[in-house]
C-alpha cells in the first residue's frame, strides 16, 4: 500500500522518526540532519538526495523551535544574522566541493567516511567533557577569552555581556558552514558548543540563537540543493509532519531540564551516528546484510534513546515540583 508515493510502512517510519529528531532538536538546538541524512544513506539514497533532504527537513523543524525559543527571549538576532551570513556563503562551497566528488565518483564515500570521522570525533568530545564536570567552564572560559582577545575592528556587543570581532565570528561561521554544505547538516552540532566555548555566549541563549541562524541556513541550503533536483519531497514531509509535535516538546523540556543531565546520552547517540554509518559501508562493501541491519538499528534506537531520555526527565522533574507547590499550598 502506497500512500504520497511512499510505502506505508516506510511513511510512518518517517514520521516516527520526526517525532524523535524534532524532540532532540527543540531540546539541544541541533538540527538532527547529523542523524536524517546517515540514516537515509543508510537506507540505500544517494549522497546528494541525502544531503538535500536532510537541508529542507533541518529548515522545516528550525521555524517551530524558533518561535518557541523567541517566546523564552533565548534568541541573540544580531549574532544570528551574522551566522547566517558567514554559513550561506561556506553552504555554496561545501555544495560544490559534493557535486565535484560525485563527478569524479567519489561524493557517496567520502560523505560516509567524513561522517563517520566528525561524529566519532564531536561525540568523545562530548563524553569527555560530560565526565569531567569540574573542569568544563575552566576550558571553556580560557578558549572564549582567546577568541575575544582578538580584537580586529569593528568588535561587537554579544549577550553575556562580552565583546568580539565581526571578522572573527564570520570565519568561524563560514567554516561551519563549508560541513553545512558538505555534509547537508544544519551545522547546529558544531555551532552551539562553538558559541559556548568560542566565543561565551551564555548555553540557553546559544540554543536559541542557533536554531535562529539555522531557519535562514537551512533554507538557503536547501533551495540550492532543490535547484538540482536533490530533494525529495515524500522524505521531507512525513519528517516534519512527526517534528511538528516533537520540536514544541523538546523546546519546553529545556525550562525543565538540566542539559548536563543527559549529555553522555547524546555523546552516545552521536557514536552510534558514525557507527551506523561504518556498518553500512561494511555491509555495502563485503554484501553482508547483518552489518545493514546493524546500521538501522543504531540510527534508530540511539534517536529514540535520547529522545526518550528527555521526555522522562521532563516527566520527573514535573512530578518532584509537584510536592513542593502543595507545600506551598498548604502554607
Amino acid at each position: 500500500m502506497e500512500l504520497f508515493g511512499i510505502a506505508a510502512g516506510q511513511l510512518g517510519l518517517f514520521v516516527t522518526f520526526g517525532l524523535l529528531i524534532g524532540t532532540l532538536f527543540g531540546f539541544f538546538g541541533m538540527g538532527g540532519s547529523f542523524l536524517v541524512t546517515p540514516a537515509l544513506l543508510v537506507m540505500g539514497y544517494d549522497s546528494t538526495t541525502a544531503v538535500g533532504s536532510g537541508l529542507a527537513f533541518v529548515f522545516g523543524t528550525s521555524v517551530i523551535a524558533a518561535l518557541r525559543h523567541r517566546d523564552h527571549g533565548q534568541v541573540d538576532y544580531k549574532l544570528g544574522l551574522m551566522f547566517i551570513v558567514g554559513m550561506t556563503a561556506g553552504i555554496e562551497v561545501g555544495k560544490g566541493v559534493v557535486y565535484y566528488l560525485k563527478a569524479l565518483g567519489f561524493a557517496d564515500l567520502v560523505v560516509s567516511i567524513s561522517y563517520i570521522g566528525l561524529l566519532a570525533i564531536v561525540g568523545l568530545l562530548m563524553l569527555r567533557d560530560a565526565r569531567t564536570e569540574s573542569s568544563d567552564d575552566d576550558e571553556g572560559s580560557a578558549l572564549a577569552e582567546k577568541f575575544q582577545s582578538i580584537e580586529i575592528p569593528p568588535m561587537i556587543s554579544i549577550k553575556g555581556g562580552t565583546k568580539v570581532s565581526l571578522w572573527v565570528t564570520l570565519a568561524m561561521a563560514f567554516a561551519i558552514g563549508i560541513l553545512s554544505g558538505f555534509l547537508g547538516v544544519g551545522g547546529g552540532f558544531l555551532l552551539m558548543p562553538a558559541m559556548m566555548y568560542g566565543l561565551g555566549v551564555p548555553a540557553a541563549v546559544a540554543v536559541g540563537t542557533d536554531v535562529f541562524q539555522i531557519t535562514a541556513s537551512g533554507a538557503f541550503g536547501a533551495f540550492t540543493y532543490a535547484q538540482s533536483g536533490a530533494l525529495d519531497l515524500t522524505i521531507v514531509l512525513p519528517l516534519l509532519a512527526g517534528s511538528a509535535m516533537g520540536a514544541r516538546i523538546g523546546a519546553g523540556a529545556t525550562a525543565l531540564v538540566d542539559e548536563d543531565d543527559i549529555t553522555e546520552y547524546f555523546a552516545a547517540m552521536l557514536l552510534a551516528g558514525s557507527a551506523a554509518v561504518a556498518s553500512r559501508n561494511l555491509g555495502n562493501a563485503y554484501d553482508m546484510g547483518i552489518f545493514n541491519q546493524l546500521s538501522q538499528v543504531l540510527i534508530f534506537g540511539s534517536a529514540l534513546l535520547v529522545s526518550g531520555a528527555v521526555i522522562w526527565a521532563s516527566i520527573q522533574s514535573i512530578r518532584e515540583d509537584e510536592p513542593a507547590e502543595s507545600v506551598h499550598a498548604a502554607d
